[in-house]
């Protein structure tokens, strides 16, 4: 995701290549502006699809990184210069706009790293309020980040047919949404990335947790705000 939010651009966890590893992206390419004038990259955990070094490597000038502590390692071998890692509660500017790393349950272990970084999520404060919460599942402090929310961009799925622990499903996003009571809400991490050859087979989580996500977001929490946007689309507060 690109938020622009008080003059400042940030990029959250970005892959900018088509291929890698095993997966094929769907739909458009990353637009060629989109990397343009970066003010800073928010990079939530170290997995590869949140994480690819060579993406890092494609942003050109320098770019600083707000990412979780024990992140800047890997960053580094990215390119990455000058990283802020941050705990749960930890706070620190960019352009003047407020970031406060949240919690986040998902594992941050990478393959070929011996020491695990954690995960975390963004609380992004400036004339808007956004949360971006990288991959999580429900905790218990969640209900904590509901005040004057503005914007949140919940993941709904993930790159494959099936989804592992720590991963928000259509269900349980719609039950997050339910206890942020955003006024905006956009679904996240689907509908990019999925296994070569198996949108062939199994078609559906391509295209149907946003269907299942607004739908249970109408039941639980109707005045929230659902825009589903298709992967390269975007949106205005």
């Amino acid at each position: 995701m690109l938020i622009e939010l008080g003059g400042v651009r940030l990029l959250t966890d970005p892959v900018l290549r088509d291929r890698f590893l095993h997966l094929r992206r769907h739909g458009p390419s990353p637009a060629a502006g989109v990397t343009d004038r970066l003010d800073g990259l928010l990079i939530s955990h170290l997995h590869h699809d949140h994480v690819d070094l060579r993406s890092l490597r494609m942003l050109g000038s320098p770019v600083p990184a707000l990412a979780p502590r024990g992140g800047a390692r890997v960053l580094r071998r990215g390119g990455v210069q000058v990283t802020t890692e941050l705990a749960p509660g930890d706070t620190a500017a960019i352009g003047g706009i407020e970031v406060a790393a949240t919690p986040a349950v998902h594992s941050g272990w990478r393959v070929g790293v011996r020491r695990p970084a954690g995960a975390i999520g963004f609380d992004i404060r400036a004339e808007r309020r956004v949360y971006f919460p990288g991959d999580t599942d429900l905790f218990p402090q969640m209900e904590e980040l509901a005040d004057r929310l503005d914007l949140a961009l919940l993941p709904i799925w993930g790159w494959g047919p099936k989804l592992g622990p720590g991963h928000l499903d259509p269900e349980r996003a719609a039950q997050a949404a339910a206890l942020l009571r955003p006024r905006v809400c956009v679904p996240i991490h689907w509908g990019s990335f999925y296994p070569r050859g198996m949108e062939r087979r199994r078609p559906g989580p391509l295209r149907d947790p946003p269907r299942v996500f607004a739908a249970r977001v109408a039941e639980l929490a109707p005045e929230v705000d659902v825009r589903v946007l298709e992967p390269g689309g975007s949106t205005e507060l």
